[in-house]
């Protein structure tokens, strides 16, 4: 596995990201709740792992490419 980049949630993803992910990454960021004490929010990671990349949020969301090229999205708990 060798690390990508982290961006925060809500922001636009480098150019690192590959575009098949943006779309699944933003309806991610679109339905996290927002913080009414202004917390911090919570960033991704883009890591590469056999030649994939997956973009994984603080919180435990997955977005990765499927073999066909298409975004998935996941929780770790569904790695498992």
């Amino acid at each position: 596995m060798q690390l990508g980049t982290r961006w925060t949630s809500g922001d636009v993803p480098p150019r690192a990201v590959p575009a098949e992910l943006h779309a699944a990454i933003a309806s991610v960021d679109g339905a996290l709740p927002a913080d009414p004490l202004g917390q911090p929010r919570p960033r991704w990671t883009l890591t590469w792992l056999e030649g994939r990349p997956i973009a994984e949020l603080d919180t435990g969301v997955l977005v990765t490419m499927e073999h066909d090229g298409t975004a998935a999205v996941r929780t770790i708990d569904d790695e498992d």
